[in-house]
């Protein structure tokens, strides 16, 4: 059995998976084939922006910037997942 703190971790990560895909699939729809593009043209550090696509935890203001840009609501994005 697992210790709580494990059982956390596990369900942390498969979130973070889940909004770094949903990040992914809207920038695609947008039209940008690269992630690095879709961060130039919306003045995103790069290296950052690849990091929440790969599932690396991103603070609740990132995601808010990466959601303005992509034009879409917190409802909305949520709304797909």
């Amino acid at each position: 059995m697992k210790h709580k703190d494990e059982q956390f971790e596990e369900f942390k990560q498969e979130q973070l998976q889940k909004l770094a895909s949903r990040i992914k699939q809207l920038r695609i729809e947008k039209g940008y084939t690269s992630y690095e593009y879709f961060a130039y043209d919306h003045n995103i550090p790069r290296a950052q922006y690849g990091r929440y696509e790969k599932g690396e935890d991103l603070k609740f203001s990132s995601l808010l910037k990466i959601l303005n840009s992509l034009n879409i609501s917190l409802e909305e994005f949520f709304k797909g997942m």
